[in-house]
C-alpha cells in the first residue's frame, strides 16, 4: 500500500502537457491545427478511395480502415484537452478517465493490427502476385479487419477491468493530458502488480507478434524485389513498401519505449512527448505520408478536388 489514508476519487485531474499560460496558449494552437489536419486528411483518403471504384481492393480497404481508426484514435484524446483549456477546467471523471483509456488503447491495437495487415497484404502482392487475387479475397480482408476488432476490444476490457479494482489515494492528477495506463498506476494505492504482469504477459504479445509479422513480411519482400532484374521495377516495388515502412517505424519506436520499460524508468516529460508521437502526430502524418508517394491516391485526390470545383463552377453558373 503506498498510503494508510485511501479516499474514493471520483474524478482525476489532467495537468496537460504545461502550467505556463503562454505555453498553454502556443499549444492550444499547434494541438488544434494538428487535429483540424488529421481529421481533414483521413477523411481525404476516405472520400478519395471510396469514390474511385478503382481503389476499391484490399491495399485501400486497409488503408480506410487505418483512417477510420486514425480520426478515432486522435478524437478520444485532443479534443478533450481542447475542451479543458477553453473551459479552464482540468478535471475528468473517474469513469470518463477509464472510458478514454479504453478508447486510446484500443485504437492503439488496431492501428497496430492493421499495420501487420497491411504488411501481409503487401507480402502477398509482391511474393505471390498471381495468387493475390485468389488469396486476399473479400472475405478474408473482412474477417482480418472484424478480427482485429474484436482483438482489440476484449484486450482493453480486461485492462479496464482490471484498472476498475485498484485503490486511488489522495493524489488524483495526472502529469499528461489523457489518461494514460502508466501514470493510473503510478497514482494507485493498490498492489498494481497484476496490472503490470498483464501488460507484458497479455498486452505485450499482442504488440509482439504483430510487430514480428510485419518484420517477416518485410524480409520477405526485401528477397523478393531484389530479385527483380529490372531496376526500375526495384524501385517501383520498394517505393509501395516505403510509406507503409515509414509509418510503421514511427508507430513502433515510440511505444516500445513508451510501454516496455519499466515504471520506474519513466519520466513524465519523456512520456507526454512518445504520447504525443503516436497518438497526435503518426495519426496526422499517416494520411500525408501514403498520398505522398502514392500516386494512385494523388489521382484519386485530384479527380475528387477537380469534382468539387466542377460542381462549384456549375452552382455559380
Amino acid at each position: 500500500m503506498r498510503g494508510a489514508n485511501q479516499s474514493s476519487v471520483s474524478e482525476f485531474l489532467l495537468l496537460g502537457l504545461s502550467r505556463q499560460p503562454q505555453q498553454q496558449q502556443l499549444l492550444f494552437v499547434l494541438f488544434l491545427s494538428m487535429y483540424l489536419a488529421t481529421v481533414l486528411g483521413n477523411l481525404l483518403i476516405l472520400l478519395a478511395i471510396s469514390m474511385d471504384s478503382r481503389l476499391h481492393i484490399p491495399m485501400y480497404f486497409f488503408l480506410c480502415s487505418l483512417s477510420f481508426v486514425d480520426v478515432c484514435f486522435s478524437s478520444t484524446t485532443v479534443p478533450k484537452m481542447l475542451a479543458n483549456h477553453i473551459l479552464g477546467s482540468q478535471t475528468i471523471s473517474f469513469s470518463g478517465c477509464l472510458m478514454q483509456m479504453y478508447f486510446v488503447f484500443m485504437f492503439m491495437d488496431m492501428d497496430n493490427f492493421l499495420l501487420a495487415v497491411m504488411a501481409y497484404d503487401r507480402f502477398v502482392a509482391i511474393c505471390h502476385p498471381l495468387h493475390y487475387s485468389a488469396k486476399m479475397t473479400h472475405q478474408l480482408c473482412a474477417l482480418l479487419v472484424t478480427g482485429s476488432w474484436v482483438i482489440a476490444s476484449l484486450d482493453m476490457l480486461l485492462h479496464t477491468l482490471l484498472m476498475a479494482r485498484l485503490s486511488f489515494c489522495a493524489d488524483n492528477a495526472i502529469p499528461h493530458f489523457f489518461c494514460d495506463v502508466t501514470a493510473l498506476l503510478k497514482l494507485s494505492c493498490s498492489d498494481t502488480h497484476l496490472n503490470e504482469m498483464m501488460i507484458l504477459i497479455e498486452a505485450g504479445p499482442i504488440m509482439i507478434a504483430p510487430f514480428i509479422c510485419i518484420l517477416v513480411s518485410y524480409i520477405h519482400i526485401t528477397c523478393a524485389v531484389l530479385r527483380v532484374p529490372s531496376t526500375k521495377g526495384r524501385w517501383r516495388a520498394f517505393s509501395t513498401c516505403g510509406s507503409h515502412l515509414a509509418v510503421v517505424l514511427l508507430f513502433y519506436g515510440t511505444i516500445i519505449f513508451l510501454y516496455f520499460n519499466p515504471l520506474s524508468s519513466h519520466s513524465a516529460e519523456t512520456d507526454i512527448v512518445a504520447a504525443v508521437m503516436f497518438s497526435v502526430v503518426t495519426p496526422m502524418l499517416n494520411p500525408f505520408i501514403y498520398s505522398l508517394r502514392n500516386q494512385d491516391i494523388k489521382g484519386a485526390l485530384g479527380k475528387l478536388v477537380a469534382m468539387k470545383f466542377f460542381l462549384l463552377s456549375n452552382e455559380m453558373s
